[in-house]
């Protein structure tokens, strides 16, 4: 994320109850969450282009075995659409964020990997030096 980064991230699975402190609450997921009612479910806003792709979610299905390779390519993708995790950046501002999940397992799901995807964009720092004139020849 940005400097105007979000004070916390936290992560939630939709199942549980909603407990007052999440802020801003993003559903990640691809899939809507089995039997889950659309105005039942508390959120902010559904961002399924921060969802890994089915293939990878296919590839992964929640095998603690696969989480290291999992995080990798979901990582890679998610360098390849910047966009889209700006556009959580942005829509929070420096509000808390909770990511929200469906899956059973809480260490090994995407919204947890996409946490720390962000975190890690908020600590990057700017390319010293660097400006894009937009010239070719300047590239």
């Amino acid at each position: 994320m940005t400097r105007k980064a979000a004070a916390r991230i936290l992560v939630a699975r939709v199942y549980d109850p909603e407990r007052g402190r999440g802020g801003c609450r993003i559903l990640v997921d691809r899939m809507w969450p089995r039997g889950l009612k659309k105005e039942d479910l508390k959120i902010d806003r559904w961002l399924k282009r921060l969802a890994p792709s089915t293939d990878l979610r296919r590839w992964f299905q929640h095998d603690p075995n696969r989480w290291e390779e999992f995080r990798r390519r979901y990582f890679a993708e998610l360098d390849a659409q910047p966009d889209a995790w700006r556009e959580l950046a942005e829509l929070c501002g420096s509000r808390t964020v909770t990511l929200l999940f469906a899956a059973n397992d809480r260490e090994h799901n995407n919204a947890t990997a996409l946490r720390e995807y962000l975190q890690r964009q908020g600590r990057r720092k700017p390319a010293v030096g660097r400006r894009n004139t937009g010239t070719a020849a300047s590239r």
